[in-house]
């Protein structure tokens, strides 16, 4: 049994929290303030504190995180960005869980912290806001989480993801959260470099080394002294070169091209790559010593279709952009944003950001509405989406068969693991939504008559509108 301190102003979550730990043994207390847990601080001296970051009198991370008992504390937020899953860590936060969280997973986490002791560290450089990734999906909730655990180290990292994911974010978002922001971030695409000037560009040459070396010349290490050195595509770097970079790796020196002395490295590593390494592994085409030397710590990134409640504040995100440089503003209106997170995003968050630029320069509105976006994305034969007019991602097939369609997808990418993302509520969204679109369409927006045609309650069908965000009203203008 251990003596636990919950502190969160919502008075449900400490009552559910408090029940679920004393079920486990421990001694609970809870204040919904700042003032109320020091108020408690006084005659009680826990051996964990569980608390939500915004609280009325203040910010909990900035005063329990700093009382005078070293002890673990776990974060709880709906908050839920990297910029709060940072902070959480640099102030010595045991563990981060967004809210909504998983209660089982929390008493796992209260666990662990009593098992691993410890406090909270002094006050660190204050995070700013304004970081590059966008998205409070719980998909991007790991990510966040993972990116907290690897700022304050110099772990080697390797992110692995589809093309237009973001990968170089993430390793930005490392280099410049972490001890080594101040030095150069240097970012090399392998894939980019002719395979006969990969170890000059890497490793730099002296003069005179081949033909057309008139001077001497620093490579990307040495760019990157005391900074971080992102290889982006390493999956496509070819075997000779990866000899060297093991080397670097195993040893922390390497020498320029043509050159005999010996530099000593001081980068971290970050590497990226869409391709399956462990597939190529053994193929022959990739070394097995390499890849474990670069997969210390793996970062999957979602593909966009994995989580598109980010599609909104993904395109928001894009189209304030576009205006801060000179494009016209504009903005999106509920049904743009549903069918928005209809689309399939095959080119992932780099295609989103292409159709948000786009549309800011070449629409005539100020408000973007579902038809320019479906019509922009048909235009360019990008559209997967199941609005009026278009087909489903299966190619017009019946709804069942693209609830099938998505179940095969997610099995294909996850093999037989049980889905952990929200599977049933992303397929019946892409099922649901045309269902009730149709029906609308067919009783030219009679929300009575459209939910007599779908064996609905008309409550029942305004709720599920609601929670689409579909507008009757649309259909009765047909």
């Amino acid at each position: 049994m251990a003596r636990i301190l919950v502190v969160d102003d919502d008075a449900a979550i400490c009552t559910v929290v408090a029940t679920a730990l004393r079920r486990a043994g421990h001694e609970v207390r809870t204040a919904g303030t700042i003032a109320a847990a020091e108020r408690l601080l006084a005659g009680f001296v826990p051996e964990a504190v569980v608390t939500d970051v915004m609280l009325p009198d203040g910010n909990a991370l900035d005063r329990l995180a700093t009382a005078p008992f070293a002890v673990p504390f776990i974060v709880l937020s709906a908050q839920n960005t990297l910029t709060t899953a940072v902070r959480a860590t640099e102030r010595g936060a045991f563990d981060y869980l967004p809210k909504p969280f998983d209660l089982d997973e929390l008493t796992g986490a209260v666990a662990a912290a009593l098992r691993a002791g410890g406090g909270a560290v002094p006050d660190g450089e204050d995070v700013t806001d304004g970081l590059p990734l966008i998205g409070r999906s719980p998909a991007m909730q790991r990510v966040y989480r993972t990116i907290a655990r690897l700022v304050g180290n110099d772990l080697t990292v390797l992110i692995l993801g589809e093309s237009g994911t973001g990968k170089e974010l993430v390793a930005r978002a490392i280099h410049d959260l972490g001890p080594r922001r101040a030095a150069p971030f240097v970012a090399v695409n392998m894939a980019a470099i002719p395979r006969e000037l990969i170890e000059s560009d890497l490793f730099g040459h002296e003069r005179g080394a081949f033909t057309g070396a008139q001077a001497r010349a620093a490579g990307r290490f040495e760019q990157a002294q005391g900074g971080t050195l992102f290889l982006d595509e390493i999956g496509d770097m070819p075997l000779e070169a990866q000899t060297r970079l093991l080397r670097v790796l195993q040893n922390g020196e390497f020498t320029p091209v043509g050159s005999a002395r010996t530099i000593r490295s001081d980068v971290r590593i970050i590497a990226a790559t869409h391709k399956d390494l462990p597939a190529l592994v053994a193929a022959g085409g990739f070394r097995e010593d390499l890849y474990y030397r670069l997969a210390v710590v793996p970062v999957a990134l979602p593909p966009l279709r994995d989580r598109l409640a980010d599609a909104g504040a993904l395109a928001r995100h894009f189209l304030d952009r576009a205006a801060q440089e000179g494009l016209p503003r504009r903005r999106l209106d509920a049904a743009a944003i549903e069918r928005l997170a209809s689309h399939d995003w095959p080119g992932n968050v780099r295609e989103l950001e292409n159709l948000m630029r786009r549309m800011a320069a070449l629409g005539r509105d100020d408000v973007i509405g579902a038809a320019e976006v479906a019509g922009q994305l048909a235009e360019h034969g990008r559209d997967s989406g199941g609005g009026e007019g278009s087909n489903t991602a299966t190619g017009g097939a019946s709804l069942t068969d693209a609830a099938e369609f998505h179940l095969a997808r997610y099995f294909a990418s996850h093999g037989d693991r049980l889905p952990e993302d929200g599977l049933y509520d992303r397929v019946l969204a892409q099922v649901e939504a045309p269902l009730l679109r149709l029906a609308l369409q067919a009783t030219r927006g009679n929300q009575v008559r459209a939910a007599q045609l779908l064996g609905l309650n008309r409550n029942t069908l305004r709720k599920k509108l609601t929670d689409h965000a579909i507008e009757a009203g649309q259909w009765r203008r047909r």
